[in-house]
């Protein structure tokens, strides 16, 4: 029986990109200081900059979290950061050699606005990778969650109540709160009785 010879590092790496590019979810390439060292083009979307303006830089800085600003040296050293549900995720990914999965409220800031931002994180230790390295995925939810709340509307009228205790139609409604538009038709009950 002959040995199978190994693949070229070449395809190897080509291999690789094409199968970090074609998943459809944010995923990073971290070390320990949650350094970015690979991204994929959904992660790149994620966070609206070229790949390589984010390599070797720290994910709440490329994520624009809101308090990556606390202080002069950025991501990982404010107060804040002590409490960061995906720094503490990915020392205790990293320590134990476990998955980590959970929901994460994320606070950024996209165009000088703050954005609340549900996700659902990963953190997965990268075996035999020669360093102490993970994969970060992060999956926005926000909209499901919002769309999984209790929404009060009208029994009558079927108008949705706001946050603010307005009344406004469902089409407006979801139009502000999920970017959803609807169209309008008759179903068949309904147009009999409007055109008998």
């Amino acid at each position: 029986m002959t040995p199978e010879v190994p693949p070229s590092t070449e395809l190897n790496d080509s291999f690789y990109r094409t199968v970090l590019d074609t998943i459809p979810i944010p995923v990073f390439v971290i070390d320990h200081d949650v350094t970015i060292l690979d991204l994929n083009a959904s992660a790149a979307g994620l966070i609206g900059i070229d790949k390589s303006t984010a390599y070797r830089r720290r994910g709440g800085d490329v994520l624009h979290c809101l308090h990556a600003t606390d202080v002069p040296d950025g991501c990982g050293r404010g107060p804040a950061c002590r409490e960061c549900d995906i720094r503490n995720s990915v020392t205790k990914c990293l320590e134990g050699k476990t998955i980590i999965r959970k929901r994460v409220n994320l606070q950024v800031m996209r165009d000088a606005t703050h954005i609340d931002m549900q996700v659902l994180m990963t953190v997965s230790p990268l075996p035999d990778s020669g360093e102490r390295l993970a994969l970060l995925v992060i999956e926005d939810i926000t909209e499901i969650n919002a769309l999984q709340s209790l929404i009060p509307i009208c029994m009558k009228c079927k108008k949705v109540r706001d946050n603010q205790q307005h009344w406004k139609s469902m089409d407006d409604y979801f139009h502000e709160h999920a970017g959803v538009d609807f169209s309008h038709g008759l179903c068949p009950v309904y147009i009999k009785e409007v055109y008998p």
